[in-house]
């Protein structure tokens, strides 16, 4: 896997993408979004991420981050992509998911070959780290971040997406706590 998208600056702001495996549009049901969200705070109160902004869609995630002095993004995202995967699995197990034969074989089958996954794998490899050296770059990818669920024809305006920062820029509350651009 080529190293090209990945974070190299310690303090860099990067914005990122994590991506479920074949695009599946797995971030549908409200307690899988709930664990993306309640993941993102752990590693915001416990891990040292620094949330600027974000955006959770059906297949994928956005975010807009770096890692607090003294921390790592590449570990932070890799422990999250791994709690998040587990959690989810197990849901789609115990749960009433009417895809949850599809989703599993998908994930099993993302899983077939890699050694250095268990038994399934729901996101890709990488995370397209993209770091923000301008604030032109910066609220460009803080736009697009925002306007994801508009393009998608969810919303019509980005701060009434709940799975968002939106709301956050817009002054209004958000399911999580953001620093902002300035």
């Amino acid at each position: 896997m080529s190293d090209k998208y990945a974070a190299h600056n310690p303090d860099g702001l990067y914005f990122l993408t994590l991506t479920a495996v074949e695009w599946v549009d797995v971030f549908t049901r409200k307690e899988y979004k709930q664990v993306v969200v309640d993941s993102l705070r752990h590693c915001q109160q416990h891990k040292g991420l620094e949330l600027y902004g974000w955006c959770l869609m059906p297949s994928h995630l956005h975010l807009l981050a770096r890692a607090a002095e003294g921390y790592k993004l590449g570990p932070i995202i890799r422990d999250f992509k791994k709690f998040t995967t587990n959690t989810i699995v197990r849901l789609i197990q115990e749960g009433p998911e009417s895809r949850n034969e599809w989703l599993l074989y998908r994930f099993e089958y993302a899983a077939r070959f890699l050694h250095r996954v268990e038994q399934h794998k729901m996101w890709q490899d990488g995370s397209h780290a993209v770091e923000c050296v301008t604030p032109f770059f910066t609220r460009q990818k803080l736009r697009y971040i925002h306007q994801n669920p508009v393009q998608d024809l969810t919303v019509a305006e980005a701060e009434h997406y709940l799975f968002s920062s939106a709301a956050n820029y817009a002054e209004q509350p958000g399911l999580l706590q953001v620093l902002f651009i300035e």
